[in-house]
């Protein structure tokens, strides 16, 4: 059971039981997935079709060196036309990627076991509580705007020595073409339930203009 199907050469019997057997455990897969994965209805169909796809591309090339080269390198262009996706979905295409190896192999038993098993493995570490710790929620990203009259050296620093824990200046960058600044700020807050005060009370020195506190995050910066 856990031998290759496959023989030299590949017979198309063969073949088909490889395509059947990658297409619906994708799918039963992708499926699984979209319980725990935020994501567009594109991406799982993608994720479900890979199996094959990977699958049959091994299959193909499958002792031709020179053929394994020319798709090799056409696969490498696809990172060109990829948007950045989050971990999850990294996650998703890489056990998706190494069952349709398994497949295209011929270890059919194989491909279904890793696909089924991490995807329900990965949904149990989802659910549980585990790796989840109390300082990893506790920074947020404070942004706010002002005028570009405003000296904002040190101008929030009362108000920051009342709610906040600590925080750290990492980021000014001008707006509005030029006419308002926008500082960032990594906060620790003393109690979340305070938030709305003390946005309201940064809105009194800014000017009411725009005020943003969303979960840190390191990429956050690069926008």
């Amino acid at each position: 059971m856990f031998d290759s199907i496959y023989s030299v050469p590949v017979q198309a019997s063969e073949f088909f039981i490889m395509a059947v057997s990658s297409v619906i455990t994708g799918l039963l897969y992708a499926w699984i997935m979209s319980f725990r994965i935020p994501s567009r209805k594109r991406f799982f169909i993608v994720v479900a079709i890979m199996p094959f796809i990977v699958s049959a591309v091994i299959t193909f090339v499958n002792g031709n060196i020179g053929a394994g080269v020319a798709v090799g390198g056409a696969f490498s262009l696809i990172r060109f036309r990829s948007a950045p996706g989050s971990a999850e979905e990294i996650a998703a295409i890489l056990i998706a990627m190494g069952s349709g190896i398994a497949f295209g192999m011929g270890y059919i038993v194989y491909g279904v076991i890793i696909l089924l098993a991490l995807s329900l493995l990965f949904v149990l570490l989802s659910v549980l509580k585990i790796f989840e710790h109390d300082e990893s929620e506790v920074y947020r990203l404070l942004k706010i705007t002002i005028p570009e009259s405003l000296e904002y050296s040190g101008v929030f620093d009362d108000i920051f020595g009342k709610y906040l824990k600590s925080y750290e200046n990492i980021g000014v960058k001008t707006t509005a073409m030029g006419s308002m600044f926008k500082l960032s700020f990594k906060i620790r807050m003393n109690d979340r339930s305070q938030e709305k005060l003390f946005i309201d009370e940064l809105r009194t020195k800014n000017g009411n203009l725009e005020i943003s506190v969303v979960p840190y995050c390191e990429q956050e910066m690069l926008l």
